[in-house]
């Protein structure tokens, strides 16, 4: 409600008010808004509403006759049938699922009949803390766009000031840096 008392008319409803207007006078209008108004419906105060809908009373359900429609070997048979048929249909839609390899990567690929783990022989003494690591990057510095010139082979990614040092300052060295 928007405004407006409890037991107020709303616009366009002057019909309804016009019809019960008779049925008014019985009642306060505390007991006409919590019951409704009596008579409007049936105007046999004692009468009690029926029991059974429309619904069930239209459509009955169906009777079975009372007696066997069907031998017992038949249904037996027709429930055999049925299973079989069934068991049929849920083989051809759920095939059983194919063995799992429960093999290892490392089993599969490393641990071969006939395999000798062989370490191979060093050529070259090598420092792990002093020299720089092989990588794809150190292996092809010569087709990197846009890095400074290498100014020694064995340490191609060093800090280098070249690329800021002025033009005048670096004609004035005897050798010019490599161009890649």
């Amino acid at each position: 409600m928007t405004g407006q008392k409890a037991g107020k008319c709303l616009l366009d409803n002057w019909a309804e008010e016009r019809a019960v207007a008779a049925l008014d006078n019985e009642e306060t209008k505390t007991q006409i808004q919590r019951h409704g108004h009596r008579g409007i419906l049936t105007m046999d105060h004692e009468s009690k509403m029926e029991t059974v809908t429309t619904l069930k009373a239209a459509y009955v359900p169906p009777k079975s006759p009372g007696v066997r429609l069907q031998g017992i070997r038949g249904e037996l048979f027709e429930k055999h049938i049925t299973q079989m048929i069934r068991g049929k249909v849920h083989a051809e839609l759920n095939p059983p699922p194919p063995k799992t390899d429960l093999c290892s990567t490392t089993q599969r690929d490393f641990c071969v009949e006939g395999f000798v783990p062989l370490t191979p022989e060093t050529t070259q003494v090598h420092d792990y803390k002093t020299d720089q690591a092989v990588t794809f990057w150190s292996e092809n510095y010569q087709r990197i766009q846009g890095v400074t010139a290498v100014q020694t082979l064995k340490a191609p990614f060093r800090k280098s000031a070249l690329f800021s040092t002025p033009i005048g300052e670096r004609l004035d060295e005897i050798e010019p840096p490599p161009d890649n």
